[in-house]
């Protein structure tokens, strides 16, 4: 998945950020707001993890995304 749409798209995917990295706060996400790097530095400051880790952690949850994330969830599949 593109980063790019997982900016543009933020407020639809902070759910499935959340389920990955539960320490993160509403104002972490606020904070955030969709950028991979301020992702990273929430990450590394929540988890204790270096940074090197927390980039690890969303590139391999990135490769997870898939477009169901983007659909609108009125609509049965």
């Amino acid at each position: 998945m593109d980063w790019n749409r997982i900016e543009g798209n933020w407020k639809q995917v902070k759910g499935k950020v959340q389920e990955q990295w539960g320490k993160l706060t509403d104002d972490d996400f606020d904070i955030v707001d969709g950028r991979r790097e301020q992702l990273a530095g929430k990450i590394q400051e929540r988890y204790g993890i270096a940074k090197d880790e927390a980039e690890q952690q969303i590139a391999n949850w990135e490769r997870s995304a898939t477009d169901r994330w983007f659909d609108d969830p009125n609509v049965r599949h």
